[in-house]
């Protein structure tokens, strides 16, 4: 099937940019990360912790109690409602 999808243009750029360097066409690199995507287990299909989602930027601002920048219990159930739901 023939499909438009509408891409960032720095995202087509590294798409672009990968295709020619891996010598593969765009369309399949496409064809293969959407496949990556819905092949993934249900469970791997899970929402993200805010833990998860910040945990590159822990440690990041000193906020002078050591413990906050590095243990992720502090974020636990963060961004969630009263009933656990984002």
């Amino acid at each position: 099937m023939k499909t438009t999808v509408e891409l960032p243009d720095e995202l087509y750029r590294r798409v672009k940019a990968e295709a020619a360097l891996s010598g593969r066409k765009v369309k399949d690199l496409v064809e293969a990360g959407l496949s990556l995507l819905l092949d993934r287990s249900p469970a791997s299909r899970r929402r993200l912790t805010m833990a998860e989602l910040v945990k590159g930027a822990k440690g990041v601002v000193d906020s002078g109690v050591p413990d906050l920048a590095t243990n992720p219990k502090h974020l636990e159930g963060f961004g969630r409602d009263a009933r656990g739901d984002r």
